[in-house]
């Protein structure tokens, strides 16, 4: 398949909010039910424009179309995009705090093909270079396996509660960065 992950852009947030609720209606459905996906885009999933201006979000770009999404973060936020009410925007400290892994979508039709992995590699390697030695992610349900396969140990499960009570499922996860992904 041919695309090419780069650096998002702000003229990209509208696409990317497209891309986002398109994975989480089209890749979510066996793991949560209709109001908790429409609930999780509603508050939590979305673009968070702090990663897009750090340059550290990414796109899968297949000739204009953006097909998968995700960045890392050297900001405390650990989940949630501009509309999340829980953000914390100072910086870690490399030495002694993970990096966040943040916001991966993933067209449905384009899913399981590799291109979440192109993209958290490139994001591994920037964390990495940063000085990181480790770096950790809420994990989506549907995401867990992924994330496994990828070397990240799990966390405890919790259930984040959104608007109207519903509570959506996640997974704290985390890995230590070794060595870098060849390019």
């Amino acid at each position: 398949m041919d695309y090419v992950v780069r650096r998002a852009q702000l003229d990209d947030r509208a696409a990317i909010k497209e891309l986002i609720v398109e994975s989480a209606r089209g890749l979510s459905r066996q793991d949560y039910s209709a109001a908790q996906i429409e609930a999780a885009i509603a508050s939590v999933f979305g673009v968070d424009t702090n990663l897009i201006l750090d340059e550290s979000y990414f796109v899968a770009d297949r000739s204009g179309l953006l097909i998968g999404c995700g960045g890392w973060s050297k900001r405390k936020t650990l989940f949630g995009g501009d509309q999340y009410f829980s953000r914390d925007a100072s910086e870690l400290d490399p030495q002694s705090e993970p990096a966040k892994i943040r916001a991966f979508f993933v067209h449905p039709q384009f899913a399981r093909q590799g291109i979440g992995l192109a993209i958290l590699q490139v994001c591994e390697n920037e964390a990495r270079a940063q000085g990181f030695r480790a770096v950790e992610l809420m994990a989506t349900l549907p995401g867990i396996p992924f994330y496994q396969a990828c070397g990240y140990e799990a966390g405890e499960r919790l259930d984040l509660e959104l608007q109207g009570g519903v509570k959506l499922g996640l997974l704290p996860m985390r890995k230590k960065l070794t060595e870098p992904y060849a390019s």
